[in-house]
Order: C-alpha cells, then sequence, then structure tokens
C-alpha cells in the first residue's frame, strides 16, 4: 500500500529466503503425500483445469514466494516455523470441494487463508501435518446498486471490495475494516468491524447470504444450509465450520463528504482529562461519529530525557466540518478542535486518510487494489471496558505505560447501532453494556528473540494490570484480535473443555449454540484450528 522503506524490504527478501532453506527434511514423505493428493483432485475435477498448476509442493520453486505472500506477521515466519505439505490455490469453487474432500481422504489438516492477518498466523501455521487452502484467487465482486448489494467473494481484500462499490456508486460504503489488505474470508466470518461501526454495525451484520463447502463437500447457501449454520459463520469464525467461498453483503449509504480529524495531546497538555471525558461522550455521541483513541508512551518534547503519553484521537465523521464542531465544541471541548484542523473528503478517500496517507498524499484510488503490505513482528490481545476507567487510575495506568516503554492502546468506542442489535443476533456478543474495545498492540521489525521475549512480557504485563478495569465473568475478547494466551485447543479428547476457555471468552452465551452447531455438520471436527469451536464429546 504504502512505499516500502528500505529494511523492509530487505526484511521481505530475507524472509522468502528463510522459508526457501528451511524447510522441513521430509521431502520424500512430502513428495509422497502431493502425488496421492494431486491423483485425488485430478480425479475429482475436470480435465480442464489443469490442477497440477494450482498446487504447490514444497519442491515447486515458487512454494516459499507463495507461502510468504500472506504471511502478515514475521513472528510465524521463521526456520523454526512448521511449513504445509502442499499449498493449494483454487481459482474456482470446484477446487475448493476437490481439496476439502481429497484433504479429509489423506487425513491430512486443512488450514485456509483469504489474506493472512489472523494475528497468531493460525492460518497459516499448524504443529500437523497440514495443506494451506489458499483462497487469493477467489476474489470476485459482483456489486449491483440498484439492489444495493454485492457479492464479494472470500479471496477478495477490504480495498478491493471498497474500490469496485466506488466504481459504480459515491454515494455508497460498507462498514468493514481500515486496512485495505485485509481479506474478506476472515474479516466477515469473525464479524469485522470498521469506523462505522456505530452507525451501521459489524459486517456481519449487513451480511445477507453466503455460499461455503462443507465437510462433505457440497457448495451451500444460505437456504441449503439453514438458518442456524448461516448465524454461525457470521461471527463464529468460519474455519470452524467449513470452507466460505462468498458472502453477499447490503450496502450502506455515505454521504457525498465525510469529515476526518487527527488530534493529539500529551500528558501537559491535559491528556488525561481528554480520555477520561471521552470515554463518557464517544460510545454516546452522535451515531455517525467515530473517534477512535490511541495511546502511546514517547519521548517528552518538553523534558529532556523523560518519557510521556501521547493521546491521538482519530476520526470519521459521516457528515461536514461544521456539522461536526457543532458536535465536539459541546461535548469534547477539551479536544480544542478547530476547523483547521478538519479534512472534507469522499468516503472512499477516507479509506486512504485512515490507512496512514494524510491530506495531501493521498494516492490514486487504484492504491487500493494492491495487495503489497510491509510485514514486521506483532502481538495483539483485547478487551472490553463496561465502566468509565477513574483518572486516578488512568495516571497509574500511564505510570505503567511509560514504565513498559513499548506497548500502545487503541481504544474503539462502542454505542450507536452497536448497543441496539440484541447480543444473540450474531455469535458476536459484545454489544450493549459495553464502552469501548480495547486493543492492546506491540510491534517491531528487529529478529531478536531476546526482543520478542521482553515485547511479549510487556504487553503481557499491561493486559494483567488492566484486569480490574475490564469486562469480568468472563474477560471477554474479540475473535479477531486473535490472542492464543486466553487459551488454545489441542483438538483431542478434551477439545470441548480446551474450547470452553476461550470460546466463552470470544462468543459469551452464544458459545453453547455454535458448539450444537459445530456438533450437527462438522461432529468429527474436520475443519479445525487452536482456537476453533469444538464439538461435543461423543
Amino acid at each position: 500500500m504504502k512505499p516500502l522503506t528500505s529494511l523492509s524490504a530487505l526484511s521481505t527478501v530475507l524472509l522468502f529466503i528463510v522459508v526457501s532453506l528451511h524447510l522441513s527434511p521430509s521431502w520424500a514423505a512430502s513428495d509422497s503425500v502431493y502425488d496421492t493428493f494431486l491423483q485425488c483432485l485430478t480425479h475429482r475435477t475436470q480435465p480442464s483445469d489443469h490442477i497440477s498448476d494450482i498446487v504447490y509442493s514444497r519442491t515447486n520453486s515458487s512454494f516459499a514466494k507463495v507461502l510468504v505472500s500472506y504471511i502478515r506477521n514475521r513472528r510465524f515466519n521463521s526456520s523454526s516455523t512448521p511449513k504445509p505439505l502442499v499449498i493449494v490455490t483454487p481459482k474456482q469453487e470446484s477446487h475448493v470441494q476437490a481439496a476439502v474432500l481429497c484433504s479429509k481422504d489423506l487425513g491430512i489438516h486443512l488450514k485456509i487463508r483469504s489474506g493472512g492477518h489472523d494475528y497468531e498466523g493460525i492460518s497459516y501455521v499448524s504443529d500437523d501435518a497440514f495443506f494451506i487452502l489458499d483462497m487469493f484467487n477467489l476474489r470476485s465482486i459482483d456489486v449491483n446498486i440498484q439492489k444495493e448489494t454485492a457479492w464479494v467473494q472470500t479471496g477478495a481484500t477490504l480495498g478491493e471490495l471498497y474500490y469496485r462499490i466506488w466504481e459504480k456508486s459515491k454515494l455508497h460504503g460498507f462498514p468493514a475494516g481500515v486496512g485495505p489488505t485485509i481479506g474478506v474470508g476472515g474479516h466477515f466470518s469473525g464479524a469485522g468491524y470498521g469506523n462505522m461501526l456505530r452507525k451501521y454495525g459489524l459486517s456481519v451484520d449487513n451480511v445477507l447470504d453466503a455460499r461455503m463447502v462443507d465437510v462433505r463437500g457440497r457448495i451451500l447457501d444460505r437456504k441449503a444450509m439453514g438458518e442456524d449454520l448461516f448465524w454461525a459463520i457470521i461471527g463464529g469464525g468460519g474455519a470452524s465450520f467449513g470452507v466460505i467461498l462468498a458472502y453477499q453483503i447490503k450496502l450502506v449509504p455515505v454521504p457525498e463528504k465525510v469529515t476526518v480529524f487527527r488530534v493529539e495531546k500529551t500528558l501537559d497538555q491535559n491528556a488525561t482529562d481528554l480520555v477520561y471525558k471521552w470515554q463518557f461522550v464517544a460510545p454516546r455521541t452522535d451515531h455517525g461519529l467515530f473517534m477512535r483513541l490511541l495511546l502511546q508512551p514517547v519521548t517528552s518534547q518538553t523534558q529532556k530525557g523523560q518519557k510521556t503519553l501521547r493521546a491521538t484521537v482519530v476520526t470519521l465523521f459521516l457528515g461536514n466540518s461544521d456539522q461536526l464542531l457543532a458536535i465536539t465544541d459541546k461535548e469534547l471541548p477539551e479536544m480544542g478542535l478547530k476547523k483547521e484542523n478538519c479534512t472534507e473528503l469522499s468516503w472512499i478517500e477516507s479509506v486512504l486518510w485512515w490507512d496512514g496517507f494524510d491530506e495531501g498524499t493521498i494516492p490514486a484510488l487504484e492504491t487500493l487494489l494492491s495487495r503489497d503490505d510491509s510485514t514486521n513482528f506483532l502481538k495483539r490481545k483485547s478487551d472490553y471496558v463496561q465502566t468509565p476507567i477513574s483518572k486516578a487510575n488512568l495516571d497509574w495506568l500511564w505510570k505503567k505505560m511509560i514504565e513498559l516503554g513499548k506497548v500502545g492502546l487503541v481504544f474503539n468506542p462502542y454505542g450507536g447501532r452497536m448497543s441496539e442489535i440484541p447480543a444473540s443476533v450474531t455469535p458476536f456478543p459484545h454489544r450493549a453494556g459495553n464502552l469501548f474495545k480495547i486493543q492492546y498492540s506491540v510491534n517491531w521489525n528487529e529478529d531478536d528473540p531476546e526482543l520478542e521475549k521482553n515485547y511479549l512480557a510487556q504487553i503481557r504485563s499491561l493486559y494483567n494490570y488492566t484486569t480490574p478495569f475490564v469486562s469480568k465473568n468472563p474477560r471477554s475478547a474479540y475473535l479477531n484480535y486473535r490472542d492464543l494466551d486466553i487459551g488454545t485447543s489441542t483438538n483431542g479428547k478434551n477439545s470441548y473443555e480446551e474450547g470452553q476457555v476461550y470460546g466463552v471468552k470470544y462468543f459469551n452465551d452464544n458459545f453453547d449454540r455454535l458448539v450444537k452447531v459445530k456438533t450437527a455438520v462438522d461432529p468429527n471436527n474436520f475443519f479445525r484450528n487452536e482456537q476453533s469451536i469444538p464439538p461435543l464429546p461423543k
């Protein structure tokens, strides 16, 4: 998306070399599995499909390039990271059907990857022998402006979706994430949210239909799969239930011009007052106003050698700057927002602004079609806040963040449409009663195991520190901010008990219904990962 620095470009080359040089020594076994798998695929597809062109064994010269192309977290691209036996890159729906059935015939674990943004890499890493079903070729998008709907295949990216909507209408958009290279498949099936969630809810609150391949290799739409399974794949994680091929979505109206702004305050500029007041305003203000709050320890500009805390409010408002200022002047004067801080632009331009391009440097809209994305090492965690944090506790939180030195927090306000939709309508339960969601965030570029150990310890320490301020019984989490710290499954005889640990945190009271659906549609747990929905014990 943005130009790569020389360092990140070099990192990409090094990652490619790592994958090329450090594959498992079991070449003969891998080739044998590849040959058997290819024979099965050939038997189950049409001769004209040239099936060998979409299947990559470890000995294929393009294997490493295909694997690395959609790895978005360098923590999971090292010499010790397990590699797949085979990568399958389907070009049509029948290829997906064949891949599912042949993987099942061979008894090989199938991992499903759309954009590769899973924070813990579980769409392309496994401790057992596995194949990757890489959906990136299935990226068609069919927009119907008359019906205000679109069918989008799960290998498409959000940037591609936004661009194709814009091609047909300047007054329509879709409520989904702010990262243009994020894959539709994982984003939607895990609920999906963006900067219009207070106005229009989650991505899945605007999904009308779906197409998927089930464990028996059948292609099912909403009518064929039934309402229980459809409910499960709009927020419960599609990879637990089958391979989602496409979603039909309902487009939403956007104004001709929207307004964005970014305002920063440090502790000596009354950042604490701003953050405290934000907790009361951001979840309750106009539904068209989304004010994300970024909190980061930084070097002080006024006290040499000292660290401080910077609070940054990053905003999308579905209206013009005069309308926005009328709200913020009254409700959040602590920001000190002025008209010159605001930028009015089209909704599609705001997508690029949110991706890090400032006013005046917004590139051609075709940038949204790029799949290039710089990668670094990262770790994320999540929480939900249901009671405002006091100023005294905020001060203690700043001290802890400054002491740790690296970890940042992102506060995403809820309320609005999110509070109007009952918790059981989709598997995503975090609705009314939640003021905002916290994302814990740490990134680094250096390939240093000791540094990684330090940063992981930092983010876990901050997560433990915030325990008194967040939801309890369960301490809830967001599925798409994948975090293996909160529990994992070995997918063995104790899979239900293991799955309950993380499942209740992600899905609260909806976990039991997800388990019932899983048991009905995939009782032998073919579709599984380290945090999948388990079937009931036999």
